[in-house]
């Protein structure tokens, strides 16, 4: 188990990095495609390139802001409750949220699947649209991992064991 749980931290921070690649990408392309604009002279498929880098930097984001405590969460009259209610609360919801995430883990794989099938490619560049889709089911896959984590802490802090 310790094993998984270093190897998803890892995978976590190199995410956490490809995500800050593809935002600072993103600025890069634009700013050169407006350059490139008023020169006469647009970069070919620059919308498409910077929304697949978009839709990347929020998934490789997930798994990271969720360890990080980073998503917004209503917690002021949680916080009133013991500390006891509070892990059986967030056991709860982490539960909720490996059942929710996993699920979209496998749809989104079988989604990616079949546009491969189709041989689906975007309007522009022509690029594979499934690699973009398989990796974000993988940002998926690994975000239901580190909520696997939670699930396992707090069984662990209910069991008084931690």
């Amino acid at each position: 188990m310790n094993i998984l749980i270093k190897l998803s931290g890892q995978l976590r921070k190199f995410l956490k990095c490809l995500g800050a690649v593809c935002l600072m990408g993103m600025t890069l392309l634009t700013c050169a495609d407006v350059v490139g604009r008023y020169l006469g002279h647009p970069i070919l498929g620059s919308v498409e390139i910077v929304g697949f880098m978009a839709t990347l930097t929020a998934a490789l984001a997930l798994p990271y802001t969720h360890e990080a405590r980073g998503h917004a969460g209503v917690e002021i009259l949680v916080r009133l409750l013991s500390t006891r209610t509070q892990a059986i609360i967030e056991l709860c919801t982490h539960a909720i949220s490996l059942l929710l995430f996993g699920v979209v883990t496998w749809r989104m794989t079988r989604y990616a699947a079949t546009i491969h099938r189709s041989g689906e490619v975007s309007m522009n560049l022509e690029f594979p649209l499934h690699s973009i889709i398989f990796l974000t089911a993988f940002c998926f896959l690994v975000l239901t991992l580190t909520i696997l984590e939670d699930v396992i802490n707090n069984v662990k802090l209910l069991m008084g064991k931690k």
